[in-house]
C-alpha cells in the first residue's frame, strides 16, 4: 500500500532536477572562486604595503582594491605601482624612508671561539690573562 502511493519521478524530471542541482553548484563554485581571488588580491597587496613601509596594514582598508585584476599566473601585476601612488596620495600611512640601509639580523650560530693555535703571541697573552683574571 505504502508503496503504491509513491510515485517515481520521470526521466525528464529527474534531469530538470539534476540541472538545478548543477546550476546551484556552478553559482557557489563561482562564489568561491572570487572570495579566494579577493583574499589572494589582500594578500598581495599586504605584501607590497610592508614592503612600501606601511605602518599600520588597517590603512590599506582606504586602498580601492575593486580595480585590481588577477593576471592568467594569479597575480596581481601592478600591486607595487598601485602601492607606490597610494603612498604619495596617503603618505602619513607609511614610514618615513631612511637613507641608512637596512640592519642585518645577527648570525644564528654563535660566534667561534678562537683556538689558542691561531692566535698571535699579543692575543694569547691577553686571551690567557682574561682567563687567569676570571679564576681569581
Amino acid at each position: 500500500m505504502a508503496d503504491e502511493d509513491v510515485v517515481s519521478p520521470t526521466p525528464e524530471q529527474q534531469i530538470d532536477d539534476l540541472r538545478t542541482q548543477a546550476a546551484l553548484l556552478e553559482r557557489k563554485l563561482s562564489e568561491f572562486q572570487e572570495q579566494s581571488d579577493m583574499r589572494l588580491v589582500l594578500a598581495e597587496m599586504k605584501i607590497a604595503a610592508v614592503r612600501a613601509g606601511m605602518l599600520d596594514l588597517d590603512g590599506l582598508k582606504l586602498l580601492d582594491v575593486s580595480q585590481v585584476r588577477l593576471n592568467d599566473q594569479r597575480e596581481v601585476e601592478n600591486a607595487s605601482e598601485m602601492m607606490a601612488k597610494f603612498k604619495r596620495a596617503k603618505p602619513w600611512l607609511f614610514g618615513s624612508s631612511s637613507s641608512s640601509s637596512p640592519l642585518n639580523p645577527p648570525s644564528a650560530q654563535p660566534p667561534r671561539q678562537k683556538y689558542a693555535t691561531e692566535m698571535s703571541n699579543t692575543e694569547y697573552a691577553a686571551a690567557r690573562a682574561a682567563l687567569l683574571k676570571q679564576r681569581y
